[in-house]
């Protein structure tokens, strides 16, 4: 008789829809996370993927504070993003210096923002131009 494999339960939905995955490095860990994205949300954050790596190819990812991080070796964080029950919120570690500027304004001076809705139109040359002037510069490291 085969042994069953073991069926594995889909990850937790914390408060807002956040998946909660844990800490990892690699495309795993964000591929995981990804598909455990609430409704719409996993649609936007696979278009995300996909244009973060189609225009920075040699992207680093991991899996931090229940959140998909993007980097370059040596070079720290340029961007992450989050789940939250109407949005998703995308950060940029240096968002100040981009152009345009990025909307959403952090306590923190060189953190920018933007917030994606469900109806919202997705700008792909502008996140494109955005993706590469945040992986042209310093990023963050914890």
């Amino acid at each position: 008789m085969a042994e069953k494999e073991p069926v594995k339960s889909r990850p937790k939905l914390l408060s807002g829809g956040n998946p909660q995955i844990a800490k990892g490095d690699g495309d795993a860990p964000v591929q995981e996370y990804l598909a455990a994205m609430p409704g719409w949300k996993r649609e936007v954050g696979r278009r995300l993927d996909e244009l973060i790596v189609c225009t920075v190819p040699d992207v680093n990812k991991a899996v931090r504070w229940n959140s998909p991080f993007y980097g370059l070796e040596g070079n720290g964080w340029f961007l992450s993003f989050h789940c939250f029950t109407k949005y998703i919120k995308v950060s940029f570690f240096r968002g100040a210096s981009l152009d345009p500027l990025p909307p959403g304004e952090s306590k923190s001076g060189d953190t920018r923002y933007v917030d994606i809705y469900e109806n919202d139109d997705f700008d792909q040359v502008r996140w494109a131009s955005w993706i590469k002037q945040a992986s042209d510069q310093r990023g963050w490291t914890p």
